[in-house]
């Protein structure tokens, strides 16, 4: 019953599906009509022939390659090889043409050959119309009736094959026969066949009409239909899909109605239903302005119960999911520019519908969403962004969001510099001013308290204004020196109380207080920077593999001044106290009292503490080899290969900072060790001894202000590479040439999902060009505290890849090496198979939390992506 079922809808899908597609199909046929006669009275005919006996308005073309015959009276004119007639916008080309001008009637066909094979069928075409073939046609240009004989079209996407068709005077089309499918081969392997059927101008009517597979019927059809035919864009009920889970019970998926508001937007609104009480709703809309912008935006809303009823799991899981994306084409309004990326949504949105019933193994699994929506205008030397921003990690439930982020930058301006000067800058020309402002309200908190009575309280927020001044000179030609100035104002709207509490047999405990107004802070610094480079070469023997390595170096100083802002008198720090209003006092400054920032916990934490007399200092290096290469394309013989990109190395040194006064030294780096494998890797170095000290009887680490062999408290380092990177260019060049279709013609749904599944899969295109494939992934991550306790190490393996069993069956994977669980991670199995018109799909979770398989048997034109039959095992439909 369940096979019969499927076929049944399956039949029914794909006849509502091909029908209203084909009216175009129907009105190729009617491509070999003759414009009727006309008045000519006012036309000029001094440029064309007097029109034939018989009555054709315009001047006939013809050509035979073997030769033209005419009748005793000359009324019939016999075309043989390679002929051709053209009329008007009118072209056939066929073996045997036959055109009698007496009776107004044209005739086409083939020949057959010494070993009785047909060649020469003819072909046709009007203008702005595709070309069809057929293996014989006759047309009478007089009535305007015509009737083709087995013919061979393709019309949006589908092909016409077999049968007979006869246009009408009426602009009928009587249609017996034919067979439609999207096969692009003479004689199909699949197709819809018509018995028989009419189609007119707004509407198309069918006799019996059914599926057949390798020529054999399906027992399952439509003894009649009628279907509307608009020629255009128009709405319809979109019918569902019938099927069964373990946990949810029957369901009608996807049943909705489809809004055709005009050739630039429409929308799909659909609803699931489960007979076990859950249900989902899904309203998806694409729009369009040629050549200005597009976009599509996706809205779902579920209501999961799983499990039996009275079980903890029946309760009903509430979820919600959006995505949106807006693309702006870059000629349609220069220096604006809007574009936007949505995903957000519940965090078990993707587990508890298996990724909107795509189960999709990267969406099911993914740990974060984020999301951005930007606008930017040029004006004039001012530049203008506003952004809202969106980013969520799903174990957590941890969310934050910037409503919004706004910047507004000027470009640097010489406010000294004239614009008619003549020759090399004055000194004090070449001092710059530029200014910048941030604007900022975000929050982050879980996902429970987002939307509570006090949602709108957590959010912070503030203004940042900075304006830097530069003065750049060099001395020697090689030491780059710049003397430098930089003023950052902040506008705060919250601020902070804080109070110390003595509690008994516990440590002292900080509470605060947030405080809503409006208050400012402001602070300055000025410096003198430094930066040159240091070049070291080291040349080898003629005889020696690696000809030269050479070393640069590049070193950069900064020594910057900053007052104390942390006196209470300006009104950014307040003395810490107790309760009882007792002081608390400062162990990093001696006979002092402990303060605080009232700006602390806020958007923008306001001035730091304690007066600085900072040098900063950074060492960036590149290593470069010169070795002898036989492969080399240059001519010279060698080629480089960077040993060392960017290997930096930055730190901080305060000296008017009461105790440790050297910052941690961090460093990163990039080595690349061949064409396909290189490195990136990072560190800090902690530069104080760790010693003892007793708090609460008990022993602890802490740091000395005394330096040592800096220790290594962070590295990590992380690598991918493929065995055959060719399959990864072939991937951006698919990917950019659905982007290139999409600008020119308008995102479509089939696009929209076919772009998404790049973004998550790099084996989302099946190419048979590419035999195999292999590439992995490895990170490793170590960290300590500063005193070097409580250390931690990460690392994390991925690799994927793919292979061609056949020139039609391809077999694609995805796995990992999860070392905390020490398990294999996540793993999926794909295996594809070309059918040529069908193709075959097997997505396989052989283990896990999400063990699943699904096998899908389809159409691959998306005219049809209604006929498939599909099989699978969702991971949530399982009693475990």
């Amino acid at each position: 019953m369940k096979l019969l079922r499927s076929i049944i809808l399956v039949t029914s899908f794909i006849l509502l599906a091909v029908t209203g597609n084909k009216s175009y199909g129907f009105a190729g046929l009617a491509m070999i009509q003759v414009i009727p006669q006309q008045d000519t009275l006012n036309q000029d005919t001094a440029k064309r022939q007097t029109p034939p006996a018989g009555g054709l308005s315009d001047r006939v073309e013809t050509y035979a390659r073997d030769s033209t015959k005419y009748s005793k009276d000359r009324s019939i004119m016999y075309l043989y090889g390679n002929a051709r007639v053209v009329y008007q916008s009118f072209e056939l080309d066929a073996e045997y043409i036959r055109y009698d001008s007496k009776n107004n009637t044209i005739f086409a066909s083939g020949l057959k050959d010494e070993k009785g094979r047909y060649y020469g069928k003819p072909i046709f075409k009007m203008e702005q119309e595709g070309s069809s073939v057929a293996d014989s046609l006759l047309y009478n240009t007089k009535s305007g009736k015509g009737t083709v004989y087995n013919t061979f079209t393709e019309q949006e996407g589908g092909f016409f094959s077999g049968g007979q068709s006869k246009k009408q005077p009426d602009d009928e089309i009587h249609v017996k026969g034919m067979t439609y499918s999207t096969c692009n081969l003479p004689h199909p392997h699949f197709g819809i066949y018509i018995t028989k059927g009419i189609v007119a101008e707004h509407q198309i009517i069918t006799g019996p009409a059914y599926l057949k597979i390798e020529d054999i019927p399906i027992p399952i059809g439509l003894p009649f239909a009628f279907f509307p035919k608009p020629n255009k864009k128009s709405s319809g009920i979109i019918l569902p899909s019938v099927g069964e889970d373990a946990t949810r019970g029957f369901f009608l998926r996807d049943a909705g109605y489809y809004l055709g508001f005009n050739d630039y937007l429409d929308a799909r609104i659909m609803g699931t239903i489960f007979t076990r009480g859950s249900y989902e709703a899904n309203i998806n809309s694409n729009y369009l302005k040629r050549y200005k912008y597009n976009g599509n935006v996706n809205i779902s809303y579920a209501s999961t119960r799983n499990g039996l009823e009275g079980t903890p799991e029946y309760e009903p899981q509430k979820n919600f999911h959006i995505n949106w994306t807006h693309s702006q084409n870059a000629n349609a309004n220069p220096g604006t520019v809007f574009s936007a990326y949505v995903n957000a949504g519940t965090s078990s949105y993707n587990r508890a519908t298996a990724a909107g019933n795509t189960y999709d193994v990267r969406a099911i699994s993914q740990n974060t969403l984020a999301s951005s929506v930007s606008y930017g205008k040029t004006m004039g030397i001012f530049n203008l962004t506003a952004a809202l921003g969106h980013s969520q990690e799903i174990q957590s439930k941890t969310i934050s969001l910037t409503l919004p982020q706004v910047n507004l930058s000027m470009n640097t301006i010489n406010p000294f510099d004239s614009k008619n000067r003549v020759g090399e800058q004055k000194w004090y020309q070449k001092l710059t001013l530029g200014y910048s402002l941030q604007a900022n309200n975000t929050v982050s908190t879980t996902e429970d308290k987002l939307f509570d009575k006090d949602g709108f309280k957590r959010f912070q927020n503030g203004f940042n204004h900075n304006i830097p001044i530069s003065l750049p000179f060099n001395v020697a030609n090689y030491f780059n020196f710049n003397v430098n100035a930089q003023y950052n104002e902040q506008w705060h709207f919250q601020s902070v109380q804080q109070k110390m509490l003595r509690l008994v047999n516990r440590p002292d405990s900080l509470t605060y207080d947030t405080i809503q107004g409006f208050k400012r802070s402001g602070e300055y610094n000025i410096g003198i920077g430094m930066s040159t480079k240091i070049y070291n070469q080291a040349q080898f023997g003629s005889s020696s593999k690696i000809s030269a390595i050479r070393h640069v170096m590049t070193p950069n100083f900064n020594l910057s001044y900053k007052p104390d802002f942390s006196d209470p008198r300006k009104g950014y720090y307040n003395e810490l106290r107790y309760q009882d209003g007792s002081p608390v006092l400062d162990p990093s400054y001696p006979g002092r009292n402990r303060r605080y920032s009232i700006f602390e916990r806020t958007l923008y934490t306001g001035p730091s503490q304690g007066e600085q007399a900072l040098l900063s200092f950074g060492l960036d290096n590149t290593v470069e080899a010169k070795v002898r290469s036989d492969k080399d394309t240059t001519g010279t013989g060698f080629r480089k290969i960077p040993v060392i990109q960017g290997l930096n190395f930055s730190g901080s040194y305060n000296f008017l900072a009461p105790a440790f006064k050297l910052s941690t030294i961090s460093f990163s780096g990039r080595s690349q060790f061949t064409d396909k494998l290189g490195i990136n890797y990072n560190g800090i170095l902690n530069p104080y001894q760790v010693g003892d000290t007793i708090i609460n009887s008990r022993i602890t680490k802490r740091l000395v202000d005394q330096y040592t062999i800096p220790r290594l408290t962070s590295f990590g380092f992380s690598f991918d590479y493929s065995l055959n990177p060719e399959s990864f260019k072939r991937r951006n060049e698919n990917i950019d040439r659905v982007n290139e279709e999409t600008v020119k013609t308008g995102r479509t749904p089939e696009q929209d999902a076919q772009l998404r599944a790049i973004s998550r899969d790099p084996n989302a295109f099946v190419d048979f060009n590419i035999p195999w494939n292999f590439a992995f992934a490895y990170s490793f991550q170590y960290s300590t505290s500063p005193e070097g306790t409580n250390s931690r190490i990460t690392n994390a393996l991925t690799f994927n890849g793919d292979f061609n069993l056949t020139e039609k069956l391809k077999v694609q994977f995805n796995s990992g090496y999860d070392f905390e669980r020490k398990d294999i991670s996540l793993t999926n199995i794909a295996i594809y198979r070309d059918l040529h018109c069908w193709d075959m799909s097997i997505n396989w979770v052989p283990f896990g939390y999400y063990k699943s398989y699904s096998i899908t048997i389809k159409v691959k034109a998306s005219i049809l992506q209604d006929l498939k039959l599909s099989k699978q095992q969702g991971y949530y439909s399982r009693y475990d």
